[in-house]
């Protein structure tokens, strides 16, 4: 299993620096926010370039960032049964979770983005906004990156889960 504990690595290492990159948008856009504020109360100046700059800031930090979440297990799931369970009934529903529900879920929403985002790009979609944003197609290629990191990430859980049932061990992190 050497060469798909190195796959798994590498899928997270990805994802680690994906993630780290990303969460730098939580602090810039704390600041663009204040800014908007300050300019907008102060100064009665308003940008909505800046107020847009906002959105593409959260869904690129909370849609590139949930493969880092994923990794670091930070999502949300009914802990009832899974916080105290044994080592290998984790193992088992990381296992069947990311192979029945996550990479097939991920995998629907790449498909049916797909067409969605590429027409985006033909058009090179911008804002209704004048002043606005003109790269709606960068915000919509967040899509099908989520989907795709997810199913890596998915696919790296499986694989550590794979290694705890064959070995009895704890996958390492």
């Amino acid at each position: 299993m050497t060469a798909l504990t190195a796959l798994a690595d590498r899928i997270d290492r990805l994802n680690l620096t994906v993630g780290r990159v990303f969460a730098w948008l939580a602090l810039v856009m704390v600041l663009v926010q204040f800014l908007v504020v300050l300019l907008r109360y102060v100064f009665g100046l308003g940008f909505i370039w800046m107020q847009e700059s906002i959105i593409y800031m959260h869904a690129f930090m909370f849609m590139l960032g949930a493969g880092f979440t994923l990794l670091a297990d930070g999502h949300v799931r009914v802990d009832v049964f899974y916080r105290d369970a044994p080592r290998r009934f984790k193992a088992w529903a990381n296992l069947l979770g990311a192979l029945f529900l996550l990479i097939p879920v991920c995998a629907l929403i790449v498909w049916s983005s797909w067409t969605y985002v590429i027409d985006s790009w033909i058009a090179r979609e911008g804002s209704k906004e004048t002043s606005g944003i003109q790269a709606v197609f960068l915000l919509k290629t967040a899509i099908p990156l989520f989907g795709g990191l997810m199913i890596l990430q998915g696919l790296s859980l499986a694989i550590r889960s794979l290694e705890t049932l064959a070995e009895g061990a704890e996958p390492d992190r």
